[in-house]
Protein backbone atom coordinates (compact mmCIF):
# COMPACT_ATOMS: atom_id res chain seq x y z
CA UNK A 1 0.00 0.00 0.00
CA UNK A 2 1.51 3.29 -0.80
CA UNK A 3 2.89 5.78 1.44
CA UNK A 4 0.37 8.26 3.17
CA UNK A 5 3.55 10.50 3.12
CA UNK A 6 5.58 10.94 5.68
CA UNK A 7 5.23 14.48 6.90
CA UNK A 8 1.41 14.37 6.45
CA UNK A 9 -0.26 13.01 9.29
CA UNK A 10 2.71 13.60 11.02
CA UNK A 11 1.41 16.77 12.35
CA UNK A 12 -1.32 14.31 14.16
CA UNK A 13 1.93 13.55 16.17
CA UNK A 14 3.55 15.68 18.87
CA UNK A 15 6.57 17.60 17.07
CA UNK A 16 9.66 18.39 18.78
CA UNK A 17 10.01 22.11 19.45
CA UNK A 18 13.87 21.96 20.59
CA UNK A 19 15.70 22.08 17.70
CA UNK A 20 19.06 20.45 19.31
CA UNK A 21 21.76 20.68 16.31
CA UNK A 22 24.93 18.18 15.44
CA UNK A 23 26.01 21.18 12.78
CA UNK A 24 28.53 21.16 10.29
CA UNK A 25 30.95 23.12 11.80
CA UNK A 26 31.14 26.04 9.48
CA UNK A 27 27.44 26.24 8.74
CA UNK A 28 25.89 26.18 11.93
CA UNK A 29 22.46 26.76 11.53
CA UNK A 30 20.70 29.62 13.59
CA UNK A 31 17.01 29.97 14.64
CA UNK A 32 15.42 32.98 12.73
CA UNK A 33 12.26 32.26 14.07
CA UNK A 34 10.66 29.91 16.83
CA UNK A 35 6.97 29.95 18.09
CA UNK A 36 4.92 29.08 14.80
CA UNK A 37 1.51 27.15 14.91
CA UNK A 38 3.73 24.15 13.34
CA UNK A 39 5.55 24.68 9.88
CA UNK A 40 5.11 23.37 6.40
CA UNK A 41 5.56 24.85 3.27
CA UNK A 42 7.25 28.14 2.12
CA UNK A 43 7.97 30.69 -0.59
CA UNK A 44 9.29 33.42 -1.40
CA UNK A 45 6.80 36.50 -1.94
CA UNK A 46 7.57 38.99 -4.88
CA UNK A 47 8.22 41.54 -1.76
CA UNK A 48 11.16 39.48 -0.92
CA UNK A 49 10.35 38.12 2.20
CA UNK A 50 9.77 34.15 3.24
CA UNK A 51 6.09 33.06 3.65
CA UNK A 52 5.48 30.09 5.67
CA UNK A 53 2.10 28.00 6.03
CA UNK A 54 1.33 26.75 9.84
CA UNK A 55 -1.06 23.57 9.80
CA UNK A 56 -1.94 23.92 13.13
CA UNK A 57 -3.46 26.96 12.93
CA UNK A 58 -4.86 27.47 9.45
CA UNK A 59 -2.58 30.05 8.81
CA UNK A 60 0.36 31.90 6.93
CA UNK A 61 2.59 34.27 8.08
CA UNK A 62 4.69 36.44 6.18
CA UNK A 63 8.99 36.58 7.71
CA UNK A 64 11.26 39.25 7.63
CA UNK A 65 14.27 37.65 6.26
CA UNK A 66 16.66 39.71 8.22
CA UNK A 67 14.73 40.32 11.24
CA UNK A 68 12.67 37.48 11.90
CA UNK A 69 9.76 39.79 12.48
CA UNK A 70 6.46 37.62 11.82
CA UNK A 71 2.96 39.36 10.37
CA UNK A 72 -0.49 37.32 9.38
CA UNK A 73 -1.12 37.31 5.48
CA UNK A 74 -4.14 35.04 6.11
CA UNK A 75 -6.25 32.94 8.79
CA UNK A 76 -9.10 30.78 9.01
CA UNK A 77 -8.22 28.24 6.48
CA UNK A 78 -9.28 24.74 7.04
CA UNK A 79 -7.24 22.65 9.34
CA UNK A 80 -8.21 18.54 10.82
CA UNK A 81 -6.02 17.47 13.50
CA UNK A 82 -3.01 19.38 12.78
CA UNK A 83 -3.37 19.05 8.97
CA UNK A 84 -4.45 21.64 6.22
CA UNK A 85 -2.67 24.63 4.70
CA UNK A 86 0.23 22.75 2.96
CA UNK A 87 1.72 25.23 1.08
CA UNK A 88 1.74 28.59 -0.11
CA UNK A 89 2.74 30.23 -3.56
CA UNK A 90 2.36 33.20 -5.44
CA UNK A 91 1.28 34.25 -8.80
CA UNK A 92 2.07 38.39 -9.62
CA UNK A 93 1.50 39.90 -6.29
CA UNK A 94 -1.33 37.41 -5.49
CA UNK A 95 -1.31 35.15 -3.29
CA UNK A 96 -2.71 30.95 -3.25
CA UNK A 97 -2.69 28.23 -0.24
CA UNK A 98 -2.80 24.56 -0.93
CA UNK A 99 -5.18 22.92 1.28
CA UNK A 100 -5.05 19.03 2.25
CA UNK A 101 -6.08 16.15 4.09
CA UNK A 102 -9.46 18.18 5.39
CA UNK A 103 -11.99 16.48 3.76
CA UNK A 104 -15.12 14.72 5.07
CA UNK A 105 -13.04 11.27 4.10
CA UNK A 106 -10.47 11.67 6.53
CA UNK A 107 -12.96 13.56 9.35
CA UNK A 108 -12.55 16.84 8.24
CA UNK A 109 -15.15 19.48 7.01
CA UNK A 110 -12.68 21.22 4.37
CA UNK A 111 -11.82 20.69 0.70
CA UNK A 112 -8.19 19.46 -0.63
CA UNK A 113 -7.85 21.98 -3.12
CA UNK A 114 -6.03 25.69 -4.43
CA UNK A 115 -7.39 28.51 -3.41
CA UNK A 116 -7.12 32.32 -4.10
CA UNK A 117 -6.01 34.36 -1.22
CA UNK A 118 -8.67 37.06 -1.38
CA UNK A 119 -8.17 39.10 2.23
CA UNK A 120 -6.82 38.38 5.54
CA UNK A 121 -9.52 35.70 6.12
CA UNK A 122 -11.39 35.56 2.60
CA UNK A 123 -10.37 32.88 0.49
CA UNK A 124 -12.05 31.87 -3.54
CA UNK A 125 -11.79 27.66 -4.34
CA UNK A 126 -9.94 28.21 -7.47
CA UNK A 127 -9.45 23.90 -7.73
CA UNK A 128 -11.38 21.08 -6.09
CA UNK A 129 -8.39 18.73 -6.33
CA UNK A 130 -9.73 16.31 -3.89
CA UNK A 131 -12.55 15.71 -6.03
CA UNK A 132 -10.88 15.11 -9.01
CA UNK A 133 -8.41 13.21 -7.56
CA UNK A 134 -11.47 10.63 -6.26
CA UNK A 135 -13.02 11.01 -9.91
CA UNK A 136 -9.63 10.29 -11.52
CA UNK A 137 -8.18 7.80 -9.44
CA UNK A 138 -4.56 6.26 -10.09
CA UNK A 139 -2.89 3.80 -11.25
CA UNK A 140 -1.01 2.97 -8.12
CA UNK A 141 -2.40 1.83 -5.39
CA UNK A 142 -4.58 4.27 -2.71
CA UNK A 143 -6.87 4.04 0.17
CA UNK A 144 -7.58 7.82 0.45
CA UNK A 145 -9.64 8.53 -2.87
CA UNK A 146 -9.17 12.39 -2.26
CA UNK A 147 -5.63 12.26 -1.88
CA UNK A 148 -3.15 14.17 -0.39
CA UNK A 149 -1.45 17.02 -2.24
CA UNK A 150 1.90 18.32 -0.59
CA UNK A 151 3.17 20.90 -2.25
CA UNK A 152 3.10 23.55 -5.29
CA UNK A 153 4.89 25.88 -7.29
CA UNK A 154 3.59 28.87 -9.68
CA UNK A 155 4.21 27.53 -13.31
CA UNK A 156 3.05 28.77 -16.76
CA UNK A 157 -0.51 30.04 -16.48
CA UNK A 158 -1.03 27.68 -13.07
CA UNK A 159 0.57 25.56 -10.79
CA UNK A 160 1.89 22.51 -10.72
CA UNK A 161 0.78 20.28 -7.73
CA UNK A 162 2.20 17.13 -6.48
CA UNK A 163 0.17 14.55 -5.09
CA UNK A 164 2.05 12.41 -2.62
CA UNK A 165 -0.33 9.54 -2.26
CA UNK A 166 -1.91 9.26 -5.39
CA UNK A 167 2.01 9.50 -6.82
CA UNK A 168 1.59 11.85 -9.69
CA UNK A 169 2.08 15.39 -10.57
CA UNK A 170 -1.21 18.05 -11.42
CA UNK A 171 -0.97 20.78 -13.97
CA UNK A 172 -3.48 23.34 -12.36
CA UNK A 173 -4.92 26.37 -14.41
CA UNK A 174 -5.89 29.87 -12.70
CA UNK A 175 -9.22 28.75 -14.67
CA UNK A 176 -9.84 25.47 -12.22
CA UNK A 177 -8.85 23.33 -15.01
CA UNK A 178 -7.06 20.39 -14.03
CA UNK A 179 -5.00 17.18 -15.68
CA UNK A 180 -2.41 14.57 -14.57
CA UNK A 181 1.32 16.27 -15.79
CA UNK A 182 3.03 13.13 -14.43
CA UNK A 183 2.64 10.08 -13.11
CA UNK A 184 5.01 8.01 -11.21
CA UNK A 185 5.02 4.42 -9.75
CA UNK A 186 5.06 4.17 -5.68
CA UNK A 187 7.26 6.82 -5.15
CA UNK A 188 5.89 9.50 -3.36
CA UNK A 189 6.60 12.92 -4.52
CA UNK A 190 6.90 16.13 -2.41
CA UNK A 191 8.23 18.81 -2.85
CA UNK A 192 9.47 21.11 -6.24
CA UNK A 193 10.51 23.94 -8.02
CA UNK A 194 10.21 25.54 -11.13
CA UNK A 195 13.44 26.95 -13.31
CA UNK A 196 11.91 27.94 -15.98
CA UNK A 197 9.73 25.25 -17.83
CA UNK A 198 11.88 22.99 -15.83
CA UNK A 199 10.47 20.98 -12.91
CA UNK A 200 12.46 19.89 -9.73
CA UNK A 201 10.48 17.37 -8.04
CA UNK A 202 11.93 15.72 -4.63
CA UNK A 203 10.78 12.18 -4.01
CA UNK A 204 10.89 10.59 -0.32
CA UNK A 205 10.55 7.23 -1.57
CA UNK A 206 7.96 4.83 -0.37
CA UNK A 207 7.66 3.52 3.35
CA UNK A 208 10.14 3.03 4.62
CA UNK A 209 11.95 5.68 3.11
CA UNK A 210 15.11 4.36 2.84
CA UNK A 211 18.21 6.71 1.83
CA UNK A 212 18.15 5.13 -1.74
CA UNK A 213 14.70 6.08 -2.33
CA UNK A 214 15.20 9.71 -1.60
CA UNK A 215 15.34 11.22 -4.60
CA UNK A 216 15.38 14.36 -6.60
CA UNK A 217 14.29 14.16 -10.74
CA UNK A 218 13.63 16.25 -13.09
CA UNK A 219 10.76 16.84 -16.11
CA UNK A 220 9.94 19.41 -18.85
CA UNK A 221 6.60 20.36 -19.85
CA UNK A 222 5.84 17.44 -22.44
CA UNK A 223 8.23 14.66 -20.39
CA UNK A 224 6.42 11.36 -19.67
CA UNK A 225 9.01 10.11 -17.60
CA UNK A 226 11.51 11.74 -15.10
CA UNK A 227 15.26 11.70 -15.07
CA UNK A 228 16.64 11.31 -12.14
CA UNK A 229 19.42 14.19 -10.75
CA UNK A 230 20.27 12.86 -7.49
CA UNK A 231 20.00 10.55 -4.38
CA UNK A 232 20.43 9.36 -1.55
CA UNK A 233 18.53 11.45 0.87
CA UNK A 234 16.22 9.94 3.66
CA UNK A 235 12.81 11.29 3.45
CA UNK A 236 13.63 13.82 0.76
CA UNK A 237 10.85 16.29 1.05
CA UNK A 238 12.01 19.62 -0.93
CA UNK A 239 14.33 20.78 -3.90
CA UNK A 240 15.41 24.48 -4.30
CA UNK A 241 17.58 26.06 -7.75
CA UNK A 242 20.05 28.12 -6.40
CA UNK A 243 22.65 30.63 -8.21
CA UNK A 244 24.40 29.43 -11.13
CA UNK A 245 23.10 26.48 -11.99
CA UNK A 246 23.34 25.20 -8.21
CA UNK A 247 20.81 23.37 -6.87
CA UNK A 248 20.15 22.23 -3.07
CA UNK A 249 17.99 19.48 -1.42
CA UNK A 250 16.07 18.89 1.55
CA UNK A 251 15.52 16.15 3.64
CA UNK A 252 14.07 15.25 6.99
CA UNK A 253 16.63 12.41 8.01
CA UNK A 254 16.13 9.00 9.52
CA UNK A 255 12.53 7.37 9.04
CA UNK A 256 11.74 5.33 12.48
CA UNK A 257 11.47 1.36 11.69
CA UNK A 258 8.27 0.09 12.57
CA UNK A 259 6.58 3.65 13.01
CA UNK A 260 2.97 3.90 11.37
CA UNK A 261 2.55 4.98 7.59
CA UNK A 262 2.84 9.42 7.96
CA UNK A 263 5.40 9.53 11.25
CA UNK A 264 8.10 12.10 10.29
CA UNK A 265 12.04 11.42 10.45
CA UNK A 266 13.77 11.20 14.22
CA UNK A 267 14.46 14.58 15.41
CA UNK A 268 17.57 15.50 15.03
CA UNK A 269 18.39 13.91 11.68
CA UNK A 270 17.76 15.98 9.01
CA UNK A 271 19.85 17.56 6.34
CA UNK A 272 20.38 20.06 3.70
CA UNK A 273 22.58 18.78 0.28
CA UNK A 274 24.30 20.60 -2.43
CA UNK A 275 23.71 18.31 -5.30
CA UNK A 276 26.69 17.68 -7.19
CA UNK A 277 27.43 18.18 -10.83
CA UNK A 278 27.09 14.22 -11.27
CA UNK A 279 24.61 13.22 -8.27
CA UNK A 280 26.55 13.32 -5.78
CA UNK A 281 25.10 15.37 -2.63
CA UNK A 282 27.25 17.59 -0.18
CA UNK A 283 25.59 17.75 3.44
CA UNK A 284 25.56 21.51 3.89
CA UNK A 285 24.28 21.08 7.51
CA UNK A 286 23.00 18.17 9.50
CA UNK A 287 20.96 17.77 12.35
CA UNK A 288 18.17 19.51 11.14
CA UNK A 289 15.06 18.91 13.48
CA UNK A 290 12.20 17.27 11.13
CA UNK A 291 12.29 20.06 8.48
CA UNK A 292 9.57 20.32 5.87
CA UNK A 293 10.35 23.06 3.30
CA UNK A 294 12.92 25.55 2.78
CA UNK A 295 13.65 28.72 0.22
CA UNK A 296 17.26 30.53 -0.92
CA UNK A 297 17.26 34.02 -0.45
CA UNK A 298 20.66 36.08 -1.17
CA UNK A 299 22.98 33.22 -0.60
CA UNK A 300 20.79 31.65 2.48
CA UNK A 301 18.54 29.07 3.29
CA UNK A 302 15.47 29.39 4.99
CA UNK A 303 14.59 26.02 6.65
CA UNK A 304 11.17 25.37 8.05
CA UNK A 305 10.44 22.83 10.36
CA UNK A 306 7.76 20.83 11.54
CA UNK A 307 7.56 22.21 14.92
CA UNK A 308 7.18 25.86 14.11
CA UNK A 309 10.65 27.32 13.86
CA UNK A 310 12.54 28.75 10.99
CA UNK A 311 16.80 27.93 10.61
CA UNK A 312 18.83 30.01 8.27
CA UNK A 313 21.64 27.68 6.56
CA UNK A 314 24.81 30.38 5.11
CA UNK A 315 25.26 28.68 1.74
CA UNK A 316 29.13 29.67 1.77
CA UNK A 317 28.17 32.42 -0.59
CA UNK A 318 26.50 30.47 -2.97
CA UNK A 319 23.75 32.98 -3.75
CA UNK A 320 20.03 31.80 -4.31
CA UNK A 321 18.27 32.79 -7.44
CA UNK A 322 16.08 35.26 -5.24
Amino acid sequence: MTALLAALLLLVLTPTTASAHRPTPDREPRLLVGGLSGGFGSTVGPDGALYVTEQGGGEVSRIDPRTGAVSLLASGLPTNNGTGVTDVAFVGRTAYVLTTFVTPEVGGTGVNGVFRVDGPTSFTLVADLGAWAAAHPPASSFFVKTGVQYAFEAYKDGFLVTDGHHNRVYRVGLDGSIAVQIAFENVVPTGLDVVGARAYLAQSGPVPHLPQDGKIVTFGPRSTEARQVASGGPLMLDVQAGHGHRLYALAQGTWPLGGPEGSPAAPDTGLLYEVGRHGSLEVVADGLDQPVSFQVIRGTAYVVTLGGEVWTVDLGGRHGHH
